[in-house]
């Protein structure tokens, strides 16, 4: 028999879970909402990073490991238009692990949570027992503005869809570090690099969507699982379809280079590749061009139009630079199952 995916073990678990009159939102998106007194709605999201799976201490510096657990836990606060506010860094440690990994790994934290105002509060250090993985266990509270909150749930037929920044450059990253004994370009390394072992969380960009509210952007997540994936997942909580025209894909160069060089299709890495931590949103179509211009403006962030929303019983399909249309199934990463589950 097979064993659960990742949501369909989440769905599990949390079915009969009580609720309170102050949880606006629960499971189900990228972060909690909680309704309490005050001007604000206060943000709450969780993520682990499991050494040997979501990183390792071969390929990465153990500063890079840290920025990129807290990036991680902030491009959620990020999808909800929201600003981070405090973090608990829980340490789940193997026996044999040095002092300074862990001073290098707490540096990157610190640099991360000071780029973005964050305060790390407390959190909790356990010895892993017979366990040989580090695991960095991150909880991150957040606020949003009343009536600014942006989630999965709202989107609509005719809607666009556009993506901020470039998509694939971690999944490119990621096969060279597989596939190191193939010859790339230095500076296309560099750069895909960068993006994956330093991600950078778009909460400027999203503090941005978040101020013309659900009635102009009505629906957000960060692409942390792959776009085919994430896609789905607003697609589901919309009760929608989508089309994505595969010329509209912003791919940088550097990207394309890579791909080039190591003879792939650049499109499978923008679709199915995860950790891209891009926003994904869907604007009313008389505010796109507005809304693109105003992430721009005061971010520098390029906004793309890669597609519209359709009915839900077209479900999500892809359209050619020819006119081909084909379904897009989602390949993206199940932390049970792994890539392309």
């Amino acid at each position: 028999m097979e064993s659960p995916g990742e949501f369909e073990l989440i769905a599990r678990l949390t079915g009969q879970l009580t609720t309170r009159p102050d949880v606006a939102l629960g499971v189900g998106d990228d972060c909690a909402i909680l309704d309490l007194p005050g001007p604000d709605l206060l943000l709450l999201t969780c993520d682990s990073q499991v050494e040997g799976v979501h990183f390792s201490l071969e390929t990465a510096s153990p500063e890079q490991v840290g920025r990129k657990a807290l990036a991680i836990n902030l491009s959620d606060i990020a999808a909800m238009g929201g600003e981070p506010r405090y973090a608990l860094i829980s340490l789940i440690l193997p026996r044999q692990l040095s002092f300074t990994l862990l001073d290098g790994i707490y540096a990157g934290l610190r640099q991360e949570a000071e780029r973005y105002a964050t305060a790390i509060v407390g959190g909790n250090i356990s010895g892993a027992g017979k366990g040989e993985q580090l695991i960095i266990d991150i909880t991150l509270v957040g606020a949003v503005e009343r009536n600014h909150a942006l989630v999965r749930s709202g989107a609509r037929v005719g809607d666009i869809l556009c993506v901020t920044g470039t998509l694939g450059n971690s999944a490119a990253a990621f096969y060279t570090l597989l596939h190191a004994d193939q010859h790339y370009s230095q500076d296309a390394l560099n750069y895909v690099w960068k993006r994956h072992f330093t991600p950078q969380p778009r909460i400027p960009e999203g503090r941005v969507l978040s101020q013309f509210g659900p009635g102009v952007v009505t629906a957000m997540l960060d692409i942390s699982d792959g776009l085919s994936g994430d896609l789905g997942h607003i697609c589901e909580r919309s009760g929608v379809g989508a089309r994505i025209e595969l010329a509209r894909l912003p791919l940088s160069p550097q990207m394309r280079l890579i791909a080039a060089q190591a003879e792939r299709d650049p499109l499978e890495w923008a679709l199915h590749g995860g950790e891209e931590y891009e926003l994904l949103f869907t604007v009313s179509p008389d505010h796109q061009q507005a809304v693109s211009q105003a992430v721009l403006t005061a971010t520098g962030t390029p906004v793309t139009k890669i597609g519209v929303i359709r009915p839900a019983e077209e479900g999500m399909r892809v359209v050619s630079a020819e006119g081909r249309q084909e379904v897009l199934k989602a390949q993206s990463w199940d932390h049970l199952r792994g890539p392309g589950a």
